[in-house]
């Protein structure tokens, strides 16, 4: 049995952080669903660029261009018809799983990503026109998305949180999505809209790796998800969990991302044997999926009561690093990365419209 059918038989879901036209049509993506357990995928601006980049969407470019669609109006056009596919694809798994497992996820416009009212208009928008159930909408929860993410729930639009790094960031992110979910038992509605966490891990890591003792080199990633494990364990036994769960709501699952090994001297399948937990996702790019197919192992799962997490993180804070402070860095400096990103690809897409036009 590979590596990756073990995990998925521990209880976690593999998604695949990638998506492109090329590999739709060549079949790519339904082989890792056949052959390597993935039951989901995750997009964002960065994939898209590259895939633009490719040539790939050129006649697309060329068609939604004479008829009048420029910028970021042209790229939702054709991200949406390639996550409605890959939505399909997924849905067999989606309906088996009655909606825990089998989703895609398309990110709302990060230059959005502090304004809290156009965030949620734009999330019911693209929710909308994608037509797709097994879609989630990706909201980042900073301070100015926490309330978009209770808004969107609240209206039965489901969420993709992103840019989480820490167990505080964490628990704001859940307690806005069951906020959201105890609106709609408080109007009579369905509590049952799917939700996912997004925690980021490798970053962790290439943040200190010029501060940290060798001793301590790659650990720090793997700690910070022990502690948030702890903290997504608890909120799920704790009264406010169970009464909602009563009504008919389902736990906002803990999804891994940010699972590529950054540093070439650290195993290749770091974020994702030392991340094997039951009722979690682990999304990871194509290179890490294939790796871990290839090579990886399954390790114990994750204590529920966080382990030697806070010895380590004790001597991480011993060594100089604030945590809460860089918890704090990385997702502004995650924000900053996502709205350049998303520039990046405005231009590309203008660039290449007025050339094939």
């Amino acid at each position: 049995m590979k590596a990756t059918e073990t995990l998925r038989e521990h209880g976690q879901s593999l998604w695949l952080d990638n998506i492109t036209r090329g590999m739709l049509d060549s079949g790519k993506i339904q082989h890792y669903i056949d052959a390597y357990s993935v039951t989901g995928l995750t997009s964002n601006p960065s994939i898209f660029d590259k895939a633009i980049a490719s040539g790939d969407y050129d006649s697309a470019i060329a068609e939604l261009s004479a008829r009048g669609h420029f910028g970021e109006e042209l790229f939702f056009e054709l991200a949406l018809e390639d996550l409605r596919r890959a939505a399909d694809l997924f849905l067999p798994v989606h309906d088996r799983t009655d909606g825990v497992d089998g989703w895609v996820s398309l990110e709302v416009s990060p230059d959005l990503a502090h304004d809290t009212r156009a965030t949620v208009r734009a999330a019911k928008d693209l929710h909308a026109r994608a037509g797709r159930r097994n879609l989630f909408i990706k909201i980042p929860g900073t301070p100015e998305g926490l309330p978009a993410i209770t808004e969107c729930i609240a209206a039965g639009v489901p969420v993709n949180v992103t840019l989480l790094f820490s167990a505080d960031h964490y628990r704001a992110a859940a307690d806005a999505f069951l906020e959201g979910a105890e609106r709609r038992v408080a109007a009579g509605l369905d509590p049952a809209v799917g939700s996912v966490a997004s925690v980021f891990m490798s970053r962790w890591d290439v943040a200190v790796a010029d501060r940290a003792p060798q001793e301590l080199q790659d650990r720090l990633g793997l700690a910070v998800g022990l502690d948030v494990y702890r903290a997504y364990r608890t909120l799920s036994d704790s009264d406010r969990v169970r009464r909602l769960q009563n009504a008919g709501m389902r736990m906002q699952r803990l999804l891994w991302a940010s699972t590529r090994t950054k540093d070439p001297e650290a195993p290749d399948t770091l974020y994702v044997h030392g991340l094997a937990a039951p009722f979690t996702v682990n999304t990871m790019p194509d290179a890490t999926l294939e790796a871990f197919h290839d090579h990886g192992e399954v390790d114990r799962p994750l204590p529920a009561d966080g382990g030697d997490c806070d010895e380590t993180l004790g001597r991480f804070a011993a060594a100089g690093v604030d945590l809460q402070a860089l918890a704090s860095r990385l997702q502004n400096e995650g924000a900053a990365s996502f709205v350049a990103s998303w520039r990046d690809l405005m231009a590309r897409i203008t660039a290449q419209s007025s050339a094939l036009t």
